[in-house]
């Protein structure tokens, strides 16, 4: 009896598993605040914060310099009062971002929190813990 119970648990274990590759990649959400530096490899000098807001794009500046660098608390505590005037439009599919009607193929890193784009820029999300 032991024996039949341990065959078919080995055999439902067995028939269990599935291939991996065929599952979708994770689907990540760009909504909310980014930050871009122009280092594209640091994020300490980040200096401009991209907001995307239900199918809107807004930029504000935090008042930070290379001597003087932004941090979370900086980026946090603008609003939008501190967006500079006007605005983009966009819409994301999951991979493509299309920004006033340029389409831009995106992916991402660190479970969505850096966005990079085909043409070596990057994205870190607001208050994430990615380099």
């Amino acid at each position: 009896m032991k024996n039949v119970f341990l065959s078919a648990l080995y055999i439902l274990t067995l028939f269990s598993c599935e291939n991996d590759e065929n599952l979708p990649a994770p689907y990540y959400s760009i909504e909310g605040k980014w930050l871009w530096s122009p280092d594209p490899e640091d994020r300490t000098y980040a200096n401009t914060m991209y907001e995307f807001v239900n199918g809107n794009l807004y930029t504000s500046y935090a008042n930070c310099s290379i001597n003087n660098p932004c941090s979370n608390a900086d980026f946090n505590a603008l609003d939008a009062t501190d967006r500079i005037p006007g605005h983009n439009t966009y819409t994301f599919d999951g991979n493509t971002l299309v920004q006033d009607e340029i389409s831009r193929a995106v992916s991402f890193e660190c479970d969505g929190d850096i966005m990079l784009f085909e043409n070596g820029d990057k994205l870190w999300r607001l208050s994430s813990d990615c380099n």
